[in-house]
């Protein structure tokens, strides 16, 4: 008996993967002291590109050789969910438990970049106190999940329109 495949089951199975994966990408970040640069954070979405990829066409093999538009962007979504919650999880604890010295780095490098950019001491105060109320623990958590979930839903949108292929219509 050939075991059915379903969305669900490939999501959660690359989202795991797309959140382990994340997971050593950000302890390379923290442990390197790369935490703070934004422009290397934005290489994890290679990250979710690829798990997304590799799981619609996982799903598409598995379908027949079909997955519909709206197949993959269940898949990409819910695997982005996934994904974000597993590494939501391991930076709050890696912030809070292992390295707590992490979030004032990163307030030192944005204080150091409004700086940089010619703000006076008052704004830069105010901008700070706004960065820290953001980068409470909870906060963090919260806005990770969903920041994955928002990105996750957009590359769904560009990938599933790629990875699609709808079964052709036949006559009775």
């Amino acid at each position: 008996m050939e075991q059915q495949t379903t969305t669900a089951r490939t999501a959660l199975k690359f989202g795991i993967i797309s959140g382990v994966a994340s997971i050593v990408f950000i302890t390379i970040l923290y442990v390197s002291g790369q935490a703070a640069n934004s422009a290397l954070a934005w290489l994890g979405a290679i990250i979710t590109i690829a798990a997304m990829v590799l799981g619609m066409k996982e799903y598409r093999t598995l379908n027949g050789g079909f997955m519909t538009y709206g197949q993959g962007l269940g898949i990409g979504t819910l695997m982005s969910a996934v994904g974000g919650f597993i590494s939501a999880v391991y930076s709050y604890i890696y912030n809070e438990f292992i390295d707590n010295t992490l979030r004032q780095q990163i307030l030192d490098k944005v204080r150091e970049d409004l700086e940089n950019r010619g703000m006076d001491d008052a704004q830069v105060e105010q901008a700070l106190a706004m960065s820290e109320k953001f980068s409470s623990p909870g906060i963090t958590f919260a806005l990770s999940i969903f920041g994955a979930i928002l990105i996750g839903f957009i590359i769904s949108l560009i990938v599933s329109a790629i990875m699609k292929k709808d079964k052709p219509f036949e006559l009775e």
